[in-house]
């Protein structure tokens, strides 16, 4: 079987990476010269660059480009989400597969669990999230829950479905000109249900990462709650703590 042209692409990046031609903290090319280069697509050029990404060799920063980051990959992958616009690049290079849309009333324990009131109807969007470059295993199964009765959940059903690797909180940013102010994020434990063991493709009872964010516009109100199940051994959360200065 002949390997893929993102593949291709990828492979003759590590290799100039590896040589030395893009040193550790140089920027690559950027996608248009990368396509002008190898004559692809610019979704070719995404898919090489997320491939390097899982090796470890580079980081993307928006408005800034793709760095380098090692000159040999890495044995295990670790995302780094540091800011919103780690999140939104996270929401770009992990495709979204819906699953189902449905409207939903919270129980006091959902409720809870998202930090909203029991009783409160919201428009519940499950899907599968896989990443572009490396599609055999999914990545999560991600449900965001929101506000039905602040937003058209007919409306943005449609945007979701219409724009699949951008995620929920941005499509409401540009859908009704609002701004994220804050995410807070919640870690926690936990097991792959039997429910979703053949769609993550993960034993039922085995570990897992969940992670509950909580988007707030800059009125300070609440734009939606995402709840992702990441299969333990495949996603790594990885933070840096700096000192304050004295």
């Amino acid at each position: 079987m002949a390997e893929p042209r993102y593949a291709l692409v990828a492979r003759h990046l590590s290799e100039r990476i590896a040589a030395g031609e893009y040193v550790v903290g140089a920027l690559l090319p950027t996608e248009l010269e990368l396509c002008d280069r190898y004559g692809v697509s610019r979704h070719t050029v995404r898919a090489a660059i997320s491939e390097l990404q899982q090796s470890g060799l580079v980081s993307r920063r928006k408005k800034v480009g793709t760095r380098v980051e090692a000159a040999t990959p890495n044995a295990h992958y670790q995302q780094t989400l540091a800011s919103l616009d780690d999140l939104v690049q996270f929401g770009a290079t992990h495709v979204r597969e819906v699953r189902r849309i449905e409207e939903v009333v919270l129980d006091r324990e959902l409720a809870a669990e998202l930090g909203c009131a029991a009783g409160s109807r919201c428009l519940a969007i499950a899907s599968l999230r896989r990443d572009g470059a490396a599609p055999h295993l999914p990545i999560a199964w991600t449900v965001v829950y929101v506000d039905a009765a602040r937003f058209d959940a007919r409306e943005l059903a449609e945007h979701v479905r219409a724009a699949p690797d951008v995620l929920v909180s941005s499509l409401l940013e540009a859908q009704y000109g609002l701004r994220i102010a804050k995410v807070r994020q919640d870690i926690v434990g936990a097991l792959v249900p039997e429910s979703l063991a053949e769609e993550l493709q993960a034993p039922a009872g085995s570990a897992a990462l969940k992670i509950v964010r909580r988007y707030v516009d800059t009125g300070g109100e609440l734009m939606d709650v995402s709840v992702t199940l990441h299969p333990a051994s495949r996603y790594t959360l990885s933070m840096q703590l700096t000192r304050a200065a004295v």
